[in-house]
């Protein structure tokens, strides 16, 4: 499975960064909610496919393998789904 958008996409992104949730995780591991997002889909088996101009986020795209979420953090962020589609690309 690939995750295209995986960090929300049009009009959703500023939202997905700064929720509450993540946002905390993040800061627990030292990482940018971009990160714990893009983490959480590697660790479910999604390949990831974010895309980027800004050389500093490229970067920071790659550096998601030093640090693993627990269980317990994964469930907090699967409890976020909304069950909502967005294919409108």
């Amino acid at each position: 499975m690939q995750g295209w958008y995986p960090l929300g996409g049009r009009g959703y992104t500023a939202e997905l960064l700064g929720n509450e949730v993540i946002s905390e995780i993040a800061a627990a591991y030292g990482k940018s909610s971009a990160q714990v997002i893009l983490r959480r889909n590697l660790q479910k088996g999604v390949v990831v496919i974010p895309g980027s101009s800004n050389p500093d986020h490229i970067q920071e795209n790659t550096e998601l393998f030093d640090f693993e979420l627990t269980e317990e953090e994964m469930g907090r962020i699967n409890a976020l789904d909304r069950g909502e589609k967005h294919d409108w690309y």
